[in-house]
């Protein structure tokens, strides 16, 4: 099973295929099911050559004869564009169940690769879930995914960095957008992207103008296509949770949950995790044409239409391009990328616990009792250290700001550098004189 969004490479993949191992492919086409057989016969007489043409009556027949293909050696028969051809004939993927049904001879003495590849997303992925007839016959789902934003910058020919997450924010990494839809037209330099965009994706003359909307139309579980465009643009402005979205749409979170199980299955939205909260999980929109094409292109749409116009729409919406297109575009992308995160230095508030802990336990010079009274709940970013314990690289201590209560030390005595201060037990009653304790006798001279 392959699948995949449309213009990522799945037919000339497939048609590599064939030709490099000498397989067999049919593309369906969106016609009745009697034409769909009447062509796949003449494909397959075409390939075969047989004495006598084919002319299947029914698609038993037909997988029959598919299977013949693979009686000598290893052979790859691809059909695709295959839920055209579920769509006329509903009972295909039985058909085929049966056709691979355990233990029967016309299996079991075939090597033929039926490779079976569609680009709906939701319909493919149905195919082989729940009670559906091909669940568990499948030996291979491959999803043929967009490139990354390192490989469409190598395949748009960009080296500047900057550029290719700008032409990445709006094409994405399919491969068709270059060649067959901006006609190789890619940006010259940096002060080339303004003109660029208005040229090829704004401008009403090219493919690409009209491509996101194609899209939307291309999926056949969106039937209620204007509350799935409401959601899509709801994403698109910002709203990335189920209760935004809700409130954008003035609708309650649980009016929209089957529209984006929709749009999720169907691979235009894409769902992120909280890592802080559970089951608050986060929306944004997978294909990046369609995420322009709802923040920028929709909301003026009648203007864009209009001739010689699109720099001036580009213009106005060049600061809106910037922070709901391109901002989290750049943030997806430094997710992927290598971490670049200096190590951060030592201070006071975040040095090690011991060093801490060990200014804590001193105990106070005879007859004299311990201002210093830690409590459990102080954190490690309130607690104080002494001079001489203090890491390198701090701050001297008449510059230290105490960090859990927001004022200035400068004004503060530098108590000694080796015994904490302590409370004199013959200071009257509420009032702390602080005193230092005597320093012991020098220990006597050794004989």
């Amino acid at each position: 099973m392959v699948s995949g969004r449309r213009r990522q490479g799945k037919t000339f993949l497939l048609d590599a295929a064939c030709r490099a191992e000498g397989g067999f492919y049919f593309g369906a086409t969106e016609a009745a099911d009697a034409e769909s057989l009447r062509r796949i016969s003449t494909a397959l007489t075409a390939h075969v050559r047989p004495a006598s043409p084919y002319h299947f009556a029914h698609w038993a027949e037909a997988v029959d004869a598919l299977l013949a293909l693979g009686s000598e050696r290893p052979v790859p028969v691809v059909i695709d564009e295959f839920p055209y051809l579920v769509r006329a004939n509903p009972e295909l993927p039985s058909i085929i169940q049966e056709a691979f049904r355990p233990l029967r001879e016309q299996r079991t003495a075939s090597r033929a690769r039926l490779l079976l590849c569609g680009s709906a997303l939701s319909f493919m992925g149905k195919l082989l879930s729940g009670n559906a007839p091909l669940r568990g016959r499948a030996g291979l789902e491959l999803v043929v995914r967009p490139r990354d934003h390192r490989l469409a910058a190598e395949f748009w020919n960009i080296t500047d960095p900057r550029l290719a997450l700008q032409v990445n924010a709006i094409v994405g990494g399919t491969p068709a957008y270059r060649r067959e839809f901006a006609r190789g037209d890619s940006p010259d330099g940096p002060d080339d992207f303004d003109a660029w965009v208005v040229r090829t994706v704004l401008n009403p003359e090219t493919p690409l103008f009209r491509e996101a909307r194609y899209l939307l139309a291309e999926e056949p579980d969106l039937r209620d296509t204007a509350l799935y465009l409401s959601v899509l643009a709801a994403v698109a402005d910002g709203n990335a949770t189920r209760g935004s979205m809700a409130g954008y749409l003035e609708r309650k979170a649980t009016d929209i949950a089957h529209p984006i199980n929709v749009l999720e299955d169907a691979g235009l939205l894409h769902r992120d995790a909280d890592a802080f909260r559970d089951n608050r999980p986060t929306y944004r929109i997978a294909e990046p044409l369609i995420g322009f094409y709802h923040a920028i292109m929709r909301p003026v749409w009648d203007q864009l239409e209009r001739p010689g116009s699109a720099t001036r729409v580009w213009q106005a919406s060049r600061r809106r391009f910037t922070s709901n297109v391109l901002g989290p575009t750049s943030n997806r992308s430094a997710a992927t990328g290598p971490s670049t995160t200096p190590t951060p230095t030592r201070s006071a508030a975040s040095q090690p616990e011991s060093a801490t802990a060990s200014s804590m336990t001193r105990k106070p010079a005879p007859g004299t009792r311990s201002m210093w009274r830690p409590s459990a709940s102080r954190t490690a970013a309130s607690r104080r250290c002494w001079p001489s314990e203090k890491p390198s690289g701090t701050t001297p201590w008449a510059s230290r700001t105490s960090i859990a209560s927001g004022t200035s030390a400068t004004s503060s005595p530098r108590p000694d550098a080796t015994t904490p201060p302590v409370l004199s037990s013959s200071a009257p009653a509420g009032r702390a004189s602080t005193t230092r304790p005597a320093s012991p006798p020098p220990p006597p001279e050794s004989s």
